[in-house]
């Protein structure tokens, strides 16, 4: 790896200011002064800025029991982000795989592995999202079997030409449904609903793949296991 892109991973200092840095002496490796950005450096090197150990932080992966009115976004807006309630360093590396609107609630995975966010998301992979929806009205007998029936074959929605891919409707009770998708398209579960009449009033996502919220509480995150990794 070339010293000033260590230098980036292992800092919050962008590659011109890294190169700066290392123009100044302010940089060592195997304690020699390198000003040459593009020396190669490997895991067994010792590479120093100012003297401190640099170390690299690697790829990151993150759950998080998202609370209502915290938005998936790197931006900063009126509201908290996702990642401002998770204490790592160098956070505005982690990126939302997929996002929950502000006023939903549940999983969210967050990442620096692009590669592996895409397999989570990619519908051909077929990655199941388990969400826990309430109703405004009851759905029941005829109503529910064609409710079932639509979201299986699929539903325009308005705004698009293809239909949603394949999802699974089941009833918890008269007013809380159970919803699996396999795609995530902007507003989807509330426009799926829209579409049969219904109104969502709460939005929780309580599963991704194998992935499940537990014990996990509002507001609190938690690093994967490598087994929890390797299952996507």
């Amino acid at each position: 790896m070339r010293l000033d892109r260590f230098i980036c991973e292992s800092t919050e200092l962008t590659r011109s200011l890294a190169k700066k840095a290392m123009h100044r002496g302010e940089v060592c490796v195997d304690g020699e002064v390198i000003k040459n950005p593009a020396t190669q450096v490997n895991e067994a090197s010792r590479v120093t800025l100012q003297g401190e150990p640099l170390v690299l932080v690697g790829l990151r992966y993150v759950m998080l029991h998202k609370p209502a009115g915290v938005e998936c976004t790197a931006r900063r807006t009126l509201y908290p982000r996702a990642i401002d309630l998770i204490d790592l360093p160098m956070l505005d590396r982690l990126q939302t795989v997929g996002r929950l609107d502000v006023d939903t609630t549940g999983l969210v995975l967050l990442t620096d592995d692009g590669q592996w966010s895409h397999r989570v998301t990619s519908p051909k992979r077929r990655c199941g999202k388990v969400y826990r929806v309430t109703l405004d009205e009851p759905l029941e007998g005829s109503r529910l079997d064609d409710a079932v029936r639509a979201f299986a074959e699929g539903i325009v929605l308005e705004g698009e030409e293809k239909p949603t891919r394949p999802a699974e409707l089941s009833m918890r009770e008269a007013r809380v449904a159970e919803l699996v998708l396999y795609e995530g398209k902007y507003h989807q579960v509330k426009r799926m609903f829209a579409a049969i009449g219904n109104h969502v009033v709460a939005l929780h996502r309580e599963s991704v793949g194998p992935l499940a919220l537990g014990g996990l509480a509002e507001g609190e995150w938690r690093e994967l296991s490598a087994e929890e990794v390797a299952a996507f």
